[in-house]
């Protein structure tokens, strides 16, 4: 009996060792599985950054191509077909060198760099194809350009050789960060990454009165004025705008500094339980957004009664001389963009949105970041060419509903002085922007009138 158990007793163990030994050739397995799929990953990585890497080394040295080929170019029309490849080469070398895993403040000025040839080539571009000729100032530029392409053109073909060799690898990078990766990694030549910056460290970007100048690179955030505050002192601009005898309670919800006007962000409750979200800045206590919870279910007043409420809610805040755009209307509610205007000319970029209800016009919303983002004092005595001259410009079957100057951002994030003429052709409408001082037609947007708005296309 006593044998019978002992052999049990072995049996038992011994499926526990069979199950234990299982177990581990499981777990070895599977780790060899997941080391081998990490190890597949980094090298999918490493081709990655490596595929970029080498796609903006060649547009970099097709940049600085067309830069040579541009400084002798004698004709307007191989200048505009020379510029046009130039914009769309540092366009793409910009592309990648986004791609790279590397922090876009340590490569700012580089970036900087290629933004400002994509800029400047296109505006040139432009002169050529309305065959103006090329001034001094513009071949000067051209030939500075030239000269960072070629530093860039050589710290790229370095890092090159520095990639080909097995100096560096993207993972080490990656893993340790860019500055550490260029202060610390021994077996990297200080003629690389450090150098990539310090090749631009002088380099502060042209100055030009194109169509597309120095500010597109630039953050400052114009309207955004004065000092900046704490929390507490957020939290009674808040409370302020929303109305104090309002208010049953605010919580503070921390502060979002990745934001792109970095705020100071509450939740207030009224005393009807309804919730308001407000966010100040923290540089000058700007109020950036409010929006209220309150729910509409039904719609009394009239576009323009709701038109006239938020500009009077806005000129109540402080926001003076604003006029009402375009609109779109959900659920009972209308949000209307309302711009600046300064001596009758609209500031497109200077935009103000305002939730109005329909029930009652109170205002249920506001959101400021593209006026805070650009308004500023512009200089609108740059008009060369009078409207009956802008006009000749126009398509012969525009029915002309109204006209008046404005001020239109662009893609480039510039800014242009047009005259504005909207109107229909075959009961479409239309606006065109046609450039106050040279007459060139900017901009064709398409007016959709819905039964919930009017919008632009």
């Amino acid at each position: 009996m006593n044998k019978l158990q002992d052999w049990k007793e072995r049996l038992k163990k011994g499926h526990m060792l069979s199950v234990i030994c299982v177990l581990l050739i499981v777990i070895i397995a599977l780790g060899i599985i997941l080391y081998s799929k990490q190890r597949e990953y980094r090298q999918a990585s490493e081709n990655s950054y490596n595929m970029a890497f080498y796609e903006l080394v060649d547009y970099v040295q097709n940049v600085e191509t067309y830069l040579a080929k541009s400084l002798i170019s004698s004709t307007s029309e191989h200048g505009a077909e020379t510029l046009t490849n130039l914009w769309r080469e540092a366009n793409l070398a910009q592309s990648y060198l986004a791609q790279l895993p590397i922090e876009s403040q340590e490569l700012e000025n580089t970036e900087k760099f290629l933004n400002q040839v994509s800029d400047y080539s296109y505006s040139l571009s432009r002169k050529n194809i309305y065959n103006e000729n090329l001034t001094d100032e513009d071949l000067k530029n051209l030939k500075e350009l030239h000269s960072y392409s070629v530093e860039l053109e050589n710290t790229l073909s370095q890092l090159s050789d520095d990639l080909n060799t097995g100096r560096f690898s993207w993972g080490e990078l990656t893993k340790k960060g860019t500055v550490a990766f260029a202060q610390q990694v021994d077996n990297i030549s200080k003629e690389s990454f450090s150098n990539l910056e310090e090749n631009f460290h002088e380099y502060s970007g042209l100055i030009y009165d194109g169509a597309f100048s120095e500010h597109l690179t630039n953050n400052e955030k114009k309207g955004l004025t004065g000092d900046d505050i704490e929390e507490e002192q957020a939290k009674q601009i808040a409370e302020n705008f929303v109305g104090k005898d309002e208010i049953k309670e605010t919580s503070n919800l921390g502060f979002s500094e990745n934001a792109s006007i970095p705020v100071y962000d509450f939740s207030i409750t009224n005393h009807n339980d309804e919730t308001i979200n407000v966010s100040v800045s923290k540089k000058g206590g700007h109020i950036i957004y409010m929006n209220s919870n309150r729910a509409v279910n039904s719609e009394v007043i009239s576009q323009e009664e709701a038109n006239s409420k938020g500009k009077e809610y806005l000129e109540s805040k402080g926001f003076k001389n604003m006029r009402e755009t375009y609109y779109l209307k959900q659920e009972g509610i209308v949000t209307i963009n309302y711009a600046a205007t300064q001596e009758d000319v609209v500031m497109y970029p200077d935009l103000i949105k305002v939730k109005v209800a329909l029930d009652n016009g109170e205002v249920l919303g506001i959101e400021t970041t593209g006026y805070l983002n650009n308004h500023t004092q512009r200089d609108v005595s740059k008009v060369k060419i009078t409207q009956e001259e802008a006009k000749k410009s126009l398509n012969k079957d525009l029915q002309i509903e109204s006209e008046g100057l404005a001020v239109i951002p662009t893609e480039w994030q510039s800014e242009i002085l047009c005259y504005e003429f909207k109107g229909k052709v075959e009961d479409r409408g239309f606006l065109v922007y046609i450039n106050s001082e040279n007459g060139r037609e900017e901009d064709i947007l398409i007016i959709t009138n819905t039964p919930n708005g009017t919008l632009t296309m």
